[in-house]
């Protein structure tokens, strides 16, 4: 699978979630989410535990003129606890990040407002991309989305949540 991304710092959650539905974002849901990153030669890896389940996501991303394109594959675990506990064994742990994230959707758009412990809050546009979609195709969507939140190009961040300098 692959989507296209745009993350970027945000200073006020309840004025971005305003606008956001001002323009077409449909609140999907509150999200309390733990991601364990592991250590991996190629790409990312994490163990994402959510109170209604758990996967494993493998990703690798490459900027493409301001903005991430990732391809990813997602697992459903059944056993997540003991799931974390073979995988920080076996490969090591990298970082942790727990956060609460406003879930939005427009179309094929979701808008991810979290709020990062021990880092602050951040937004995160993914635009999904149907097979054969090209990136091009969605780039002029998610650039008028970031001028209607108010976020200049030049604050968009491309790195995880951990890889923040705190």
């Amino acid at each position: 699978m692959r989507n296209v991304e745009a993350k970027f710092p945000v200073l006020d959650i309840a004025a971005a979630r305003q606008r956001a539905e001002a323009l077409g974002f449909e609140y999907i849901g509150t999200l309390i989410q733990h991601d364990t990153f592991f250590v991996v030669p190629h790409g990312k890896l994490k163990l994402r535990e959510q109170p209604d389940g758990a996967w494993l996501i493998h990703y690798w991303r490459h900027h493409e003129k301001g903005l991430e394109l990732s391809n990813y594959e997602i697992v459903a675990v059944a056993e997540p606890l003991k799931f974390r506990v073979l995988l920080s064994a076996a490969l090591g742990v990298l970082a942790g990040v727990r956060k609460q994230r406003t879930l939005l959707r427009r179309a094929n758009i979701r808008l991810h407002l979290d709020e990062v412990d021990n880092q602050g809050a951040f937004g995160e546009l993914e635009a999904v991309l149907d097979e054969g979609e090209e990136p091009a195709d969605c780039r002029s969507e998610i650039a008028a989305i970031l001028a209607g939140l108010q976020i200049p190009s030049d604050q968009l961040i491309g790195v995880s949540y951990y890889e923040l300098k705190r």
